[in-house]
């Protein structure tokens, strides 16, 4: 096996990360293997078994060139501040040069205990691995920022959660594992060094054009805050729900990362959740820009001595990019939502009435209990003109009258618009998924792999993940919403 490790963020020196070796298990067996993602990063299975793939990817054998670490970092989780967290089960095998030359780490989660494990096992069940495995990828193909799933094994072992379970590695992919509480773990420490150190190993790892800017510390916060405004007006547009949104599970990069209880909504509800730790809804989906920007404020108070000596200049200067986050976010949020419902910016037209009327949809969807996805699929496929095709949008909605409305005030809208029906649709159709995750779905395919030891759901979910704004045959069931009893209402983290 060739895996090109470019080992970087060990050079950042012992107060970054423990060094760790991976617990051995008893009988590893690989699930899936991502060969698409491995071409992208040079990574070579061609003269390795399935066997010795399924050795690597558990942690069993430490390939050649590997240096493994269990990263430090803190973390307000749920807006109380832990000063140490860390990788508690999950190993950074290393950096790696992909062919494109971009770098990106290599990590294992569910890989056993480190000195971050506090009482933890450092294990992972094969559920939330499964699960992480398809709705990550699944993001990748709906062209979302994420972390990525390389492989996926199972253990051979069993792990204890509210019963026993199989347990599972994933092995996954991000430009960087670097978290807001990466820097805030070193802010509670008083360790401005640090602090410093680390800004300077992102800029000159993800954001090397930051490099010659005046003020180089400056110009990260303001492209991390960017970023991330854009992430979220991404998930927000998708109807995605990370679920735990603390500061340790913020990327840096402005990817999605740590894909616990992570769902995508059937019905819309403005304020849905579904994390079962999250019980008075700090991190519900109407909450996400919100907690974002919350979050950003907390990386800001890390960079405030980098910024000036003078503190109050310092702070005007968070302050005024953290302002930036809301502008960013609407605008984003607005261009998307509007390219979902098929208007572009045209001169002549208000974008804040674009944006009323966005906005009016989204309170007759929340009042219908419309199914999100399926609502902006069949709007993708209906004409100027009104006509029978409009019933599939209908009978989503339980008082289909106030839809009706809306409607022919999206059709009036659309008389601005140059593009034929046809070619509006295609475009409609572009980011308007035909498939998504669904929770339903995600727990037919764990409870098949977990109950029977088929893994068959599984890969066939994969398969149709892969394809998400394509219509394919036979596949109709992965479209439709969940009967009342395969409703789930709860996702778990899985620790």
């Amino acid at each position: 096996m060739q895996i090109p490790f470019d080992n970087q963020y060990i050079s950042l020196g012992d107060k970054f990360f423990t060094k760790i070796t991976p617990q051995v298990v008893t009988h590893p067996s690989l699930i899936r293997f991502n060969e698409d993602l491995a071409n992208t990063l040079g990574v070579s299975i061609v003269d390795s078994c399935e066997a010795d793939v399924a050795a690597v990817f558990s942690g069993n054998t430490i390939p050649e060139g590997a240096e493994p670490i269990a990263m430090a970092y803190a973390g307000h989780q749920f807006g109380h501040f832990v000063p140490q967290l860390g990788d508690g089960r999950a190993v950074l095998l290393g950096d790696i040069t992909a062919r494109n030359g971009v770098s990106y780490g290599l990590q294992l989660k569910g890989s056993g205990q480190t000195s971050f494990s506090r009482n933890g096992d450092g294990r992972a069940a094969l559920g939330p691995v499964l699960r992480e495995y398809l709705v990550s990828e699944a993001m990748f193909k709906l062209n979302v920022p994420t972390t990525r799933a390389l492989a996926a094994v199972t253990t051979g072992e069993e792990v204890a959660r509210e019963r026993l379970l199989p347990g599972a590695v994933i092995t996954r992919v991000a430009s960087s594992f670097v978290r807001v509480g990466t820097f805030e773990y070193f802010r509670a420490r008083g360790d401005e060094q640090s602090i410093r150190k680390l800004a300077d190993f992102v800029i000159q790892k993800n954001y090397p054009t930051l490099v010659d800017e005046k003020n180089p510390y400056v110009a990260l916060l303001q492209v991390v805050v960017e970023r991330q405004a854009a992430l979220i007006a991404h998930w927000m547009q998708l109807g995605f729900i990370h679920g735990v949104m603390n500061t340790d599970n913020m990327s840096i990069s402005g990817q999605t990362i740590d894909y616990g209880p992570c769902a995508f909504m059937d019905a819309y509800q403005h304020d849905k959740v579904f994390s079962s730790i999250d019980r008075h809804g700090r991190y519900a989906y109407s909450n996400q820009p919100s907690i974002g920007l919350w979050n950003l404020t907390r990386l800001a108070e890390c960079f405030i001595p980098l910024f000036s000596t003078n503190t109050d200049e310092a702070v005007e200067i968070a302050r005024d990019i953290l302002s930036a986050f809301i502008d960013v976010y609407q605008q984003q949020w607005l261009f998307r939502m509007r390219c979902k419902c098929g208007f572009t910016a045209i001169e002549g037209v208000n974008e804040n009435d674009d944006r009323e009327l966005i906005e009016s949809l989204f309170e007759i969807l929340n009042e219908n209990g419309a199914d999100f996805t399926l609502f902006f699929y069949y709007l993708s496929h209906l004409n100027v003109i009104a006509s029978k095709v409009d019933q599939q949008c209908r009978d989503l909605f339980v008082d289909p009258v106030k839809i009706d409305e809306w409607l022919a005030r999206w059709r009036t809208r659309l008389t601005n618009e140059k593009l034929s029906d046809e070619k509006r649709q295609i475009a409609m159709q572009k980011v308007n998924p035909v498939y998504i995750p669904r929770n339903h779905q995600i727990e037919a395919a764990i409870r098949a792999a977990e109950d029977q030891d088929d893994f068959s759901v599984f890969h066939e979910l994969h398969e149709v993940l892969n394809n998400p704004f394509e219509l394919q045959q036979g596949k109709e069931r992965f479209q439709s919403p969940p009967e009342a009893n395969e409703e789930i209402k709860q996702t778990f983290c899985g620790t």
